[in-house]
């Protein structure tokens, strides 16, 4: 009987550390994670590469892809602004026991719970304050004021739905949010 990796699924609002938690965990090697690569139309920024930090998808192979129902999650985030995962994503990964993490959006992360029920752990990443996001934000020098103000908005909204996730990291201090996230998963592993 072959068994199928459990689904992790972290989310938090642009700025908050999800990704550097997410390649920590990865590069530590102790929880046998892969990485699902998520779909996107966005544009790639400087260093990306398709199939690797995103699949770089058109509007429209990606309107196509949703009528197939080739994603387990998607979202239309901003207009004309799609993020999804694919099915063959997870299966690929799961499908000889490794366990699987998911780098998602709220609404994404929260699909991806009812979909799979107790094979899946969310967890939300959120940021010790929203003055604090916004610093964070502005420093990365990657938006202009109008965006980090849009990406402020929707973290607000994030944040009210964070009471919906298994469990809620905050990243003040980033080694002990690593920390405290690769021991909730190493639980969810060992218990499930």
């Amino acid at each position: 009987m072959d068994k199928k990796g459990k689904i992790i699924v972290v989310a938090a609002p642009s700025g908050c550390g999800k990704s550097t938690i997410i390649n920590a965990l990865l590069e530590g090697g102790d929880l046998n994670l892969g990485f699902a690569v998520s779909a996107t139309t966005r544009p790639p920024r400087e260093g990306e590469v398709h199939g690797v930090n995103y699949y770089f998808l058109t509007e429209e192979a990606f309107r196509d892809a949703i009528a197939e129902n080739e994603f387990i999650e998607f979202e239309e985030v901003y207009p004309g602004r799609f993020y999804g995962t694919l099915r063959s994503e997870v299966d690929r990964i799961t499908g000889d026991g490794h366990n699987i993490i998911l780098d998602l959006d709220v609404n994404g992360a929260l699909g991806v719970k009812r979909l799979y029920g107790e094979r899946a752990l969310t967890i939300f990443i959120e940021p010790p304050s929203i003055d604090e996001l916004r610093r964070r934000l502005r420093f990365r020098g990657t938006e202009t004021e109008e965006v980090i103000d849009v990406r402020i908005d929707r973290a607000q909204y994030e944040i009210s739905r964070g009471d919906e996730f298994d469990r809620r990291v905050v990243n003040d201090k980033l080694d002990e949010a690593i920390r405290q996230t690769r021991n909730l998963i190493g639980g969810f592993i060992v218990l499930g």
